[in-house]
């Protein structure tokens, strides 16, 4: 049995880590990141490392309760970037410090999200949504 194209391979390695979230299993997104992994968080900070990603995970299952809809998974050739076009479906479950008290509002949100592969991980996972659409969902705004 011959390896799988790299586009292939990184086609369901994107597929995995979104079927991973929307069982809300945790570990087995982070088994598929890199040690050294680069989350670039929308309109916040970049962080580093598994252990980040996990803290982060820890706070947004804390916060909301959201699955992915609609995903459209896209690779380059070589296999070495993706990128993904989805639609959350989430309820703020606790306020999140800094934005709108929580309430169990629902919310509907297009999202973008762009990867890097190295060695069969994910090195970098980066997502774009528009966060004033959220705020004015959840009565914020």
């Amino acid at each position: 049995m011959t390896a799988p194209e790299p586009q292939a391979a990184t086609l369901d390695l994107v597929r995995r880590y979104y079927a991973a979230f929307n069982a809300g299993d945790a570990e087995g997104m982070l088994a598929l990141l890199s040690a050294d992994v680069r989350h670039d968080i929308n309109e916040g900070e970049t962080q580093s490392g598994v252990e980040a990603f996990r803290a982060f995970l820890a706070k947004m299952d804390a916060h909301y309760r959201e699955r992915a809809e609609d995903l459209v998974v896209m690779a380059t050739e070589d296999g070495g970037r993706a990128a993904a076009e989805f639609v959350i479906h989430g309820e703020y479950l606790r306020t999140d410090p800094g934005l709108p008290e929580a309430g169990g509002q629902t919310y509907v949100l297009p999202v973008g999200a762009f990867f890097e592969v190295r060695g069969g991980r994910l090195a970098r996972v980066t997502n774009y949504y528009n966060l004033a659409d959220w705020t004015r969902q959840v009565g914020g705004g």
